[in-house]
Formats: structure tokens, sequence, C-alpha cells
């Protein structure tokens, strides 16, 4: 399955999206990254607010080049209306491509924070339970604090795709209710299904 990946920037597009996808059942996808903010890509022309119409113009873009499927994820950065805009788009009929479109709660990198485990062993040093993901007011800042502690010299971005890795789906799914479990509920379902070979 061919599949457009879109998202927001480096940490998402260093590794960690892709392998959160491939453990949400796209084992065997061919990921293709876009950045939501590619200036050749226009907002599409029509009803519906601003980032309604920057999801619905990336799956019309998806459909022209021949993908199977589209994912979208944009942070929510506290503007509550965003994930209201991003499910009008996923439930959009102006396409029939599959898609799996998420808003995270504030952030991606909150995502990276769900589970301790998982954060002390790619950082190789005790990690205690962090705050609720989805309420961190600057979940980029506190994995930036994080990997400062870190014995391991990685970039942020290389910490996130090994914490994609290994963390517990089901403590991600737990702890970001509101970004996390509706986005990887459409992921499945995207992957569920592609036509086996």
């Amino acid at each position: 399955m061919n599949v457009l990946v879109v998202s927001e920037g480096k940490h998402e597009q260093g590794g960690a999206l892709e392998n959160l996808l491939r453990r949400l059942g796209g084992d065997r996808g061919v990921f293709t990254p876009e950045r939501v903010s590619n200036n050749n890509i226009h907002t599409h022309h029509g009803k519906g607010a601003g980032y309604f119409k920057r999801a619905v113009r990336w799956l019309l873009e998806a459909e022209k080049r021949g993908f199977d499927a589209i994912v979208l994820v944009i942070d929510q950065d506290g503007e509550r209306e965003r994930s209201r805009q991003i499910a009008d788009a996923q439930d959009s009929s102006l396409s029939r491509l599959p898609r799996a479109m998420g808003v995270a709660i504030r952030t991606f990198d909150a995502w990276m924070l769900a589970d301790e485990t998982a954060l002390t062993e790619v950082l190789r040093c005790p990690i205690n339970r962090q705050a609720e993901p989805e309420s961190i007011r600057d979940p980029k800042q506190a994995c930036a604090g994080l990997l400062t502690k870190s014995p391991n010299p990685m970039a942020q971005s290389a910490m996130y795709a090994e914490i994609a890795r290994k963390l517990d789906l089901a403590i991600l799914i737990a702890r970001c209710p509101s970004g996390f479990r509706p986005f990887a509920e459409r992921v499945t379902s995207v992957f569920a299904h592609e036509p086996h070979a």
C-alpha cells in the first residue's frame, strides 16, 4: 500500500510517525512524507475553515498522485477548532480515498511522553512517569529537557523515532485519549482494508 504521509515537521518525519504507522498495521506500507505546509499545495477552494480546506487539498493531491491512502497529522497548538476541522475532512465525501487524519494534543511531541519505560530505555537513564501528555503546555520542550539528561547523545528526531518503535501503544492510547486514540483507530482501519498480495 502506497501511503502519502503529511505532517508538520522534522520530528514526525524523522522516523517517529512512520514507526507508529508500521506498528498500527502498516508494516508493509510504502510511505512518502510531505510537509503539510508545502507551498506548492494550495488550499482547497470551497466551503470550510482553513485546516479543513488544507486537509481536503492534501486528500485530493494524494488521489491525483495515485496513492492508495493518506495519513495526515497536525498539532492542535492550543487551537481547539482544529480537531473539528480535521474530523470534518476525515468524513468528507469529496474523495473516496482511504484516510487517517488526526490532531495531536497539544503537539505530536506529547505522544513521546506517554510511556516512561520506553523513555528510560531510549535515553538510558531513569525517567519518571510524566504528567498527562495532552495537558503539558510545551511537550517539545519537555522532551528536549529529558534528552539533556541522557548519556545517549542523539538528535531529538532520532529520540522520537526510537521511542515510537518501543513505546507501549496501549499506554499511548490510554494517556492520549483525545488525540492519539482516534488517530490510531483511523490508521488501523485504513490498513485493515489493505488488499493482501
